[in-house]
């Protein structure tokens, strides 16, 4: 744990972590070396990903950049996507609709600001006996459900990368925000399969060109 004071403050401060407090107390330079985020005061950090999961974050936020950019939308990579003082999360890559307008909201960005978020988790080693349980996906610390804290914020579209060793079984999975509050699914791209969508802004890539 990257603290002032050792890890015995993420249980000290369990349920009461503020955006205040992890600014008093974690090392930003460190930051870097693991994830931080944030649910209803209970900080989780977990490792940051393998090597090959970062390329493929990179692949996909350059794929990214022209479009977006010609549409007036903005692609970062993790941000501090902040819902309330007490809860943030920090998507794989992350397009803003608006700029932050401070320092503070560099941070901590406002989920307002958001119109697209990504997430990827990897599939786990297929069973290696007949009639095992089908394999997990895994990547997402327990009790951070990103895709539910970004319907719950209002923002409007959700990108799900699903990673996996063979190429041809890699998934992609784009949801939209329903007025109810809820995803609808928009498009959905396995191997080498392209995703295109013309919104949130125009998107064309197929999964499996995402790693090398």
């Amino acid at each position: 744990m990257l603290l002032t004071r050792g890890a015995d403050m993420v249980g000290e401060l369990d349920g009461r972590w503020t955006i205040q407090r992890a600014e008093r107390h974690l090392r930003v330079g460190e930051l870097a070396g693991a994830r931080h985020e944030c649910v209803d005061g209970r900080l989780v950090v977990s490792p940051f990903p393998p090597a090959t999961e970062s390329i493929a974050m990179a692949s996909l936020a350059s794929a990214f950049v022209p479009a977006a950019e010609a549409a007036g939308r903005h692609v970062f990579g993790r941000v501090n996507l902040t819902f309330s003082t007490t809860c943030w999360i920090q998507p794989d890559v992350t397009v803003l609709h608006t700029l932050p307008a401070s320092d503070e909201e560099e941070r901590w960005v406002p989920a307002a600001l958001c119109a697209m978020a990504v997430e990827f988790v990897r599939r786990a080693s297929p069973p290696a006996r007949r009639g095992a349980a089908p394999p997990a996906v895994t990547g997402r610390p327990e009790g951070v459900d990103r895709r539910r804290r970004c319907a719950e914020a209002g923002v409007p579209w959700f990108l799900r990368v699903e990673l996996d060793r063979r190429p041809q079984r890699m998934t992609a999975e784009l949801f939209r925000r329903t007025d109810g509050g809820g995803w609808a699914p928009a498009a959905r791209a396995v191997g080498g399969q392209r995703l295109r969508v013309r919104d949130p802004f125009p998107i064309d890539f197929a999964p499996a060109r995402l790693l090398p």
